[in-house]
């Protein structure tokens, strides 16, 4: 297996991987999100792009459980009339000792041409690609703390359709356990690389990560200071076990220091939007009348999956 990096572009430029958001050029992002605008209406029900993609295979292999980004891929994947092959890794061979390169190596000879594969481990999805055959695509749906690429994705598309194109008017808040969310990266990744005019990042200091993540962000811990004059504020999940781990005192001091209520809503601009990648955990970073509530563009978030993830099948499978 190769050492060197795995490109994710063609020489001519176009998508070859999605692995990460890190890195790719303007162009290419603005163009997706492009694609998947193009794509909605398809992306919600319809047949007219059912040979967009005949004749194709798509897994979805999942080493983590999923919901959301799972179920919108193989959508997406039906949406374009590709065959879907859904592989339980809890019921494979893998229980049995095989290893993830050889479960893929499997799947490939039966004529798998893209992988979207999830796992808990930075890089896999990279590592996995590498040992592949050139022929076969693999998109990254969520590995480890690094990068969640079609979520970023997706939550560009939704902050461009309610803001307008130029991110370099916007202010964007994320809020949370960025430390451990792979989610948060990719949508830094992504503002940064789409000239937003100030990424501000808020949390306890025991959950914001101590490396260059954060480099060019305005951070801070008081939530409060940082909602004032934002254009849109992006919660995040805290994950329980992070209260185990001492991480967080207890869920209820969480909510008061950091948890998105209709009063601090009101600190933001009037036309601020509310975002969450979900699942959400209502009551600990987000108070059900904001989640439910005018400002809220969750559940656009969720519809916009589909047509995104329907993009980036497009662009590695078709060109």
């Amino acid at each position: 297996m190769s050492d060197q990096p795995v490109a994710q572009l063609h020489p001519n430029g176009s998508l070859r991987h999605l692995l990460t958001l890190d890195g790719l050029p303007a162009e290419t992002l603005s163009h997706l999100l492009d694609d998947a605008e193009a794509l909605r209406p398809q992306a919600l029900g319809g047949t007219a792009l059912r040979q967009m993609l005949a004749g194709r295979t798509v897994c979805t292999l999942f080493f983590e459980p999923s919901t959301r980004t799972r179920s919108s891929f193989q959508l997406a994947a039906a949406r374009l009339g590709a065959d879907i092959l859904g592989f339980d890794v809890m019921a494979s061979s893998a229980k049995k000792g095989e290893t993830e390169l050889d479960t893929l190596r499997n799947l490939e000879a039966m004529g798998v041409d893209c992988f979207v594969v999830r796992h808990a481990d930075n890089g896999t999805v990279a590592t996995l690609a590498a040992g592949a055959h050139a022929r076969t695509r693999f998109i990254n749906a969520g590995d480890g703390r690094s990068a969640h690429p079609t979520q970023g994705l997706l939550d560009m598309l939704t902050l461009r359709q309610r803001k307008g194109r130029d991110f370099s008017k916007l202010r964007v808040l994320i809020v949370g356990d960025v430390k451990h969310s792979r989610v948060a990266r990719s949508d830094i990744h992504a503002l940064r690389t789409l000239g937003a005019g100030e990424i501000r990042v808020c949390g306890p200091a025991s959950l914001l990560p101590e490396d260059d993540t954060l480099r060019g962000c305005r951070v801070t811990r008081n939530f409060d200071a940082a909602l004032e004059g934002v254009d849109a504020i992006m919660m995040l999940r805290l994950q329980r076990e992070r209260m185990e781990e001492g991480l967080v005192p207890s869920l209820e001091q969480y909510f008061r220091d950091y948890g998105l209520t209709p009063e601090r809503v009101a600190l933001a601009k009037p036309d601020a939007i509310v975002m969450h990648p979900g699942p959400m955990n209502r009551g600990v970073e987000i108070a059900p009348t904001v989640a439910d509530g005018p400002a809220s563009v969750i559940l656009d978030q969720v519809s916009n999956g589909v047509a995104v993830r329907m993009a980036v099948l497009r662009a590695v499978l078709a060109g």
